[in-house]
């Protein structure tokens, strides 16, 4: 995300990525799922890949949610671990019925550990992961969504973006900045972010700081959840 976007703060809410007009912020998202799939195994960027994003309004003014885009199952990760075999697993704190390896982690783009990328470096704090989205992976609400995508504003009018955990994050409280219905082990619906600018935070500081605005104050780097709809 950091490279895609060219800076070392990331995209924060505004997932663009040169799409343009109604809807460009999901349409951005795919594409951007889609170069990353690219990078990680050349020919795969060609499937067609569904970020897990809600929205208030997609192309047609009408809502979007995330479970609705992806498609019925199954989903593997990049070396061809199961994550779930249809919706009805993918819903609930964890994914259900897939490979035990990997649903309390999920994967990145590699196949390799979200949680510690780098098995030589020590773990890293990156589980917060933007969704829009609530625990059945319908939009959370009108302001989770960062204008649907189109906005790395930190100010209010933006909103504050629905997050998921793609690793289980459990600690005592949540201070400075998140809200909204904690579930600290949801891989789609954990609480929300304190805002969209784009914002990089990988050291484990128990939460945003207070007065933190962007999408990876607690933990994250405004990653997204990519699931590609055909094999």
């Amino acid at each position: 995300m950091r490279e895609l976007s060219g800076s070392q703060d990331g995209f924060g809410g505004d997932l663009r990525f040169g799409e343009t007009g109604p809807g460009a912020g999901l349409r951005g998202a795919d594409k951007i799922c889609a170069t990353i799939a690219e990078k990680s195994l050349p020919g795969a960027g060609s499937k067609t890949w569904r970020a897990f994003l809600s929205a208030a309004a997609g192309e047609d003014g009408k809502q979007v949610d995330a479970i609705d885009r992806i498609g019925e199952g199954p989903w593997y990760d990049r070396i061809g671990r199961l994550v779930a075999s249809n919706k009805e697993a993918l819903i609930g704190d964890r994914p259900s019925g897939g490979d035990g390896a990997i649903a309390d982690d999920l994967p990145n783009e590699d196949g390799v550990p979200n949680h510690q990328p780098d098995p030589s470096q020590p773990e890293v704090d990156n589980h917060d992961t933007l969704t829009g989205s609530d625990a059945q992976g319908r939009l959370y609400g009108a302001t989770a969504t960062c204008n649907d995508w189109t906005s790395a504003s930190g100010d209010s009018a933006s909103g504050k973006p629905r997050l998921g955990h793609s690793w289980p994050r459990n600690f005592g409280g949540f201070p400075g900045g998140g809200g909204g219905g904690f579930n600290m082990a949801h891989w789609m619906s954990a609480h929300d972010a304190p805002g969209c600018a784009p914002s990089v935070n990988l050291v484990d500081a128990g939460g945003p700081a207070p007065g933190s605005n962007g999408v990876g104050s607690g933990g994250g780097y405004g990653g997204i959840y990519c699931f590609a709809l055909t094999p």
